[in-house]
């Protein structure tokens, strides 16, 4: 199938929200009031947030204008884990029809919690996001994200149905029966990590079936940082057009903001929903748009869990819309909390990836193991061979992946090349690191 231009799959106006294209005046009225009601609900229903406000000598009928949020408490992953499991619900328990949570491999895992308005507005802001990715009415949608009590799989299951199309919810793993399924099936969109496709392309590699011979047209890519230079190969390899979606859990899940498929230039937040703010993460001060920082979200019209300024730390800056009057978010390709310090240079895994894929004698599977050497931390780079790369690509790619990190990014490593197919593959979010020190 021939790779249709993006500028063709662009959303016809008529069927965009007037929201997602109105002046910002009128986008901003309407952030001020929704957040005046949110703010007081979070107060009075919540007493996590009573106390927090109080603490900080804040009312929510301080808030006069939007910058007036700078003055409220920021709300941390550790607020959420010390109110496990229902303690920053705002309604009763009773009226949470559906509850999801995080795994807690880090910790106690944070619970969130969903009115059936709350599903409502998730699904409208998912289709919204899917209409931006080019999806339409009518479409089979093929489903890779995770179901159960991770967001992805029934957050996008939702959205697609509210947009009105056709939605295999096959999940993760059993990849072979996922390619027959898109053999099958012809689905024209998937939703999937951008680790999990990756996979995908190599069954139909090792099956000899070529992307161009499948329905695939879009690709929905979530749950995971990717770098633009990852877009270009899945795109070049997958021969599919390939569109960042942004969410998490404590925000609303899948569908927080997304790149409109003809701009590919950043994520346009749905700021009907969810008022963003960039701050120091290191002083907590905000920072005009255009600067790079740490992602705040505040909830606007979430009733059974509101979430203020919440930190997501996630690494991004805010830029003007272009294809929608709503505010764009750069792509987030790191976390504070992912960044390692190796010998006192700060690196993050994407870092890797965007060395990785301009080298063509491997494949963009990779690993990242630290370890000690002595009283100091040290990083391998586990990473693949191409699958067609000869019997002298394994040296060429060492030397060339260690002096383009040391160049690029400042820093010693030690790359550990392995056969084609080694690394551990994900069937959803792809583990990066192994700490081994």
């Amino acid at each position: 199938m021939t790779m249709k231009p993006a500028s063709e799959l662009a959303a016809d106006p008529a069927t965009i929200d007037p929201i997602e294209i109105a002046s910002r005046d009128e986008i901003a009225a309407l952030q001020l009031s929704r957040m005046q009601w949110s703010l007081r609900h979070a107060y009075d229903n919540v007493p996590h947030y009573k106390k927090a406000f109080d603490d900080k000598g804040v009312h929510p009928d301080d808030l006069k204008q939007l910058s007036d949020l700078g003055n409220f408490p920021f709300t941390t992953k550790a607020d959420l884990r010390d109110n496990y499991p229902f303690g920053m619900f705002a309604v009763p328990r009773e009226q949470v029809i559906r509850i999801h949570a995080s795994s807690g491999t880090t910790g106690q895992p944070t619970v969130v919690g969903y009115t059936a308005n709350d599903i409502e507005m998730w699904a409208d802001v998912v289709a919204r996001s899917m209409r931006a990715a080019g999806a339409r009415k009518g479409d089979i949608v093929h489903i890779s994200y995770g179901y159960g009590l991770f967001t992805g799989g029934l957050g996008a299951h939702y959205g697609a149905e509210k947009l009105g199309c056709t939605t295999i919810p096959v999940s993760g793993g059993m990849t072979a029966r996922q390619l027959q399924l898109i053999q099958d099936f012809k689905p024209r969109v998937i939703m999937v990590t951008p680790s999990y496709l990756l996979n995908i392309l190599d069954e139909m590699a090792a099956k000899g079936i070529s992307p161009e011979e499948t329905s695939l047209e879009i690709g929905v890519f979530g749950a995971e940082p990717w770098t633009n230079e990852m877009r270009e190969q899945i795109e070049q390899r997958g021969h599919l057009h390939a569109v960042d979606i942004y969410g998490l859990s404590e925000v609303i899940g899948p569908g927080v903001a997304n790149e409109c498929i003809e701009t590919k230039d950043g994520l346009h937040i749905w700021e009907d929903h969810f008022y963003p703010e960039i701050i120091d993460p290191d002083t907590g001060e905000v920072l005009p748009d255009g600067e790079f920082g740490e992602l705040i979200f505040t909830s606007l019209t979430k009733e059974a869990f509101p979430i203020v300024r919440y930190r997501t730390r996630d690494l991004t800056r805010l830029m003007p819309g272009t294809a929608r009057t709503m505010r764009r978010m750069e792509k987030v390709t790191g976390r504070s909390d992912d960044m390692l310090i190796i010998k006192g240079v700060n690196l993050f895994p994407t870092q890797i990836e965007e060395i990785l894929v301009q080298i063509p004698e491997v494949s963009p599977h990779y690993q990242l193991e630290l370890f000690k050497q002595g009283n100091l931390d040290e990083l391998k780079i586990h990473c693949e061979l191409a699958p067609k790369a000869g019997d002298d690509a394994a040296d060429s790619a060492r030397s060339k992946l260690a002096e383009q990190v040391k160049e690029r990014i400042g820093v010693s490593v030690e790359p550990v090349i392995h056969e084609p197919g080694s690394i551990a593959r994900s069937e959803g979010k792809a583990k990066r690191v192994v700490d081994n020190r």
